[in-house]
Order: C-alpha cells, then sequence, then structure tokens
C-alpha cells in the first residue's frame, strides 16, 4: 500500500507542503479606476492567515472560503496582479464580496459605497 498514490500515508512528510493542514488565508485589492487587475496584497498560514482574518473581521472586509483557490493566490508574490487565467473566478469572489458588503450595509442600515 505505500506506493499507492492517492493513498495519503503513502507520502513522506519530505513530500507534504509545510503548510498542509494549517489555516490559510489570502487578501486581494482592487481599485478599479486605479488599476488594471486585482493584486493579491497578503497571503500566509497558521498564524499569519489568523491574523490577515482577524484584520478582514476588524475592518468588516467579507470572507469567503475556498481552499483551492487560496492555494493557488499562496503561491503569487505579494503586490503581484493575478494572473489573466484566475480572472473569471476572481470576478466572481469580487461580485460576491461586494453584494456581501451591500447586504451587510443595509442590514445595519447604511448604504455601501
Amino acid at each position: 500500500m505505500r506506493d499507492d498514490p492517492n493513498n495519503p500515508e503513502a507520502q513522506t512528510r519530505r513530500e507534504r507542503p509545510a503548510d498542509a493542514g494549517k489555516l490559510q488565508a489570502a487578501a486581494l485589492r482592487y481599485d478599479t479606476g486605479q488599476e488594471h487587475a486585482p493584486r493579491l496584497v497578503a497571503r500566509g498560514a497558521g498564524l499569519t492567515a489568523e491574523k490577515i482574518l482577524a484584520l478582514a473581521a476588524e475592518h468588516d472586509i467579507p470572507v469567503r472560503q475556498d481552499p483551492t483557490l487560496v492555494s493557488i493566490l499562496g503561491a503569487l508574490d505579494i503586490g503581484a496582479e493575478i494572473p489573466a487565467d484566475l480572472y473569471g473566478v476572481i470576478a466572481e469572489v469580487l461580485a460576491w464580496a461586494y453584494r456581501t458588503d451591500q447586504l451587510a450595509g443595509e442590514k445595519h442600515g447604511r448604504r455601501a459605497a
């Protein structure tokens, strides 16, 4: 069974990513008037991810869980524009965030900007 690639126990410790099983987070920024594409402004695992999520909560920034996407974003450099092949999925995430923010604003009696 050790050689079975579908058996996670078959992988050696060395083959597993250092962040496997840890909380991961990534943060994007997109200023439509100033930037060509969204940029990765933060990423991390473990304690760094917790800090990213705490800052998001502190500033009422919507948080979406997508382990596959955060894994892909984790491979980018901080400050990098999102690659064109991710535009579709990032557009969906941004649309979700804008809707979520707008609904939260209506719930608390404020208008979304």
